[in-house]
């Protein structure tokens, strides 16, 4: 099979890791003449943690990366206190990366590029799709360079402004408030510990004001506020912005910077014949509650398994649909509080974490089917070796969990035992020794449960 990905962005890159160590022959094009960087998204919500978790490049998010920092409140250029957005949670056993982990997008696309180039995939700079065309058997794709080329699928992560989009004819209804615009850039500031975020605002009205978030790996901070009318996001303006409401903090360059309009919208459709839409190019979302990139890969996540197996095509708008309608409510309504100026416009709760979304649907019966995300639990292996249902779940296959029952033999079917339990005949088991996965699955002695390679139960 070979499918061709336009767009070298986190949803892309997400998409082709996932095809490639499926055995697919996968290319990655991007009109870009060069890697993109900036911060622009820098929030790794903790579903997103374990989609990178099971693609193997968690490791290199959690060393570079770091919690998001608590923010000094300053008004009227004074310290007034320190605020975190949302509670810092422990790990649980059914939840091992609780919180949200700071990075920047143009950092998490280079470790995502690191692990696609282990299977010999490169993204494919100032290479730009000018014509698709399609049939029952196949995608002909004609390129910027000339090359025409033929592949089984297409999928288009190239952003808002998707060409696959358009030549789709796919409608991307929504709203666009021209009225409303946020200056976000990432900057120097020497005077500012970097080892805390900043909020600048007056003592009048404290929620109102500069935001300043630093950088993890870098020297920077990202800088985001409310544009006046006919301002732009040119250093100059940052620094009459922040000085507005700071004593005399200093910003010193800046290396990339933007203005931003609430642009909102949910396109019709994800699927055209053996054309996808995934990412920005289906659905664009306020920066509020970091949500856009987050769901753009988890559009990934749910589609790589399937396209590589020619299973449930459908089902990818159904599931992937529904839940970035649910993100637009959510960062939209965290729009509407900051645009308000109301006092909950900065809270963020677990609604945002990816943790609830579900694929639940009624069936033919009219019951509901499964379709939660499979939680995590720590047991031992056949061997007493200490393990995690993830580490079970982990690759591009689908895995069964028996609960204190036989299983059929196979590499990815294991009986979840209660200590002292007795395994039968050859089975392939687990103990849960502390009584976590049976708690986390609600499960009784003889229940199975089938989980999908993205993690869901299915």
């Amino acid at each position: 099979m070979r499918v061709l990905v336009t767009g070298g962005g986190p949803t892309g890159l997400t998409l082709a890791i996932d095809l490639a160590r499926r055995g697919v022959q996968v290319r990655v094009i991007d009109k870009a003449t060069a890697f993109f960087h900036g911060s622009r998204g820098d929030s790794i919500q903790p579903r997103t943690l374990e989609v990178f978790d099971d693609l193997g490049v968690l490791d290199a998010v959690l060393d570079t990366g770091s919690l998001p920092p608590a923010f000094r409140v300053h008004l009227d250029g004074h310290f007034a206190q320190e605020r975190r957005m949302s509670e810092v949670h422990p790990p649980r056993p059914d939840r091992p990366h609780p919180n949200a982990w700071m990075l920047g997008q143009s950092q998490i696309e280079g470790i995502l590029r690191n692990r696609l180039l282990e299977w010999g995939v490169q993204v494919e700079l100032a290479t730009e799709l000018v014509e698709l065309d399609q049939d029952e058997n196949g995608v002909t794709a004609t390129f910027s360079t000339g090359e025409i080329a033929r592949f089984d699928h297409l999928v288009g992560a190239d952003g808002g402004a998707s060409f696959v989009r358009k030549a789709l004819g796919v409608a991307f209804p929504g709203t666009t408030d021209e009225s409303f615009r946020m200056m976000i850039g990432d900057v120097t500031a020497p005077d500012l510990d970097r080892a805390s975020s900043y909020w600048f605002a007056a003592a009048d009205n404290p929620v109102v004001g500069v935001a300043m978030t630093p950088l993890p790996g870098t020297t920077m901070f990202q800088f985001n506020t409310r544009l006046d009318e006919g301002g732009d996001a040119s250093l100059p303006s940052m620094q009459a912005a922040l000085d507005r409401f700071s004593a005399g903090v200093r910003l010193t360059g800046h290396q990339w910077s933007t203005v931003w309009r609430p642009n909102i919208r949910l396109a019709e459709r994800y699927r055209v014949g053996r054309v996808f839409l995934a990412g920005d190019a289906a659905h664009v979302h306020p920066p509020t509650g970091g949500q856009g990139m987050n769901t753009g890969v988890q559009d990934a996540y749910n589609l790589g398994w399937k396209l590589a197996s020619s299973t449930a095509l459908d089902s990818y708008e159904t599931e992937r649909r529904a839940v970035a309608a649910r993100a637009l409510d959510v960062t939209s309504d965290l729009l509407n509080r900051y645009a308000e100026g109301r006092e909950d416009a900065h809270e963020r709760g677990e609604d945002h974490f990816g943790f609830t979304i579900t694929y639940r649907a009624p069936d033919a019966t009219g019951a509901l089917v499964t379709g939660d995300r499979a939680p995590d639990a720590p047991v031992l292996d056949a061997n007493g070796k200490r393990v995690t249902l993830f580490d079970l779940f982990r690759g591009p296959h689908f895995t069964s969990l028996t609960f204190g029952a036989p299983v059929q033999e196979d590499e990815h079917a294991f009986a979840v035992l209660r200590p002292g339990d007795e395994p039968r005949g050859g089975t392939r088991h687990v103990v849960d020794t502390d009584g976590h996965a049976f708690t986390a699955y609600s499960a009784s002695p003889g229940e199975r449960f089938l989980i999908r390679p993205d993690g869901h139960l299915g």
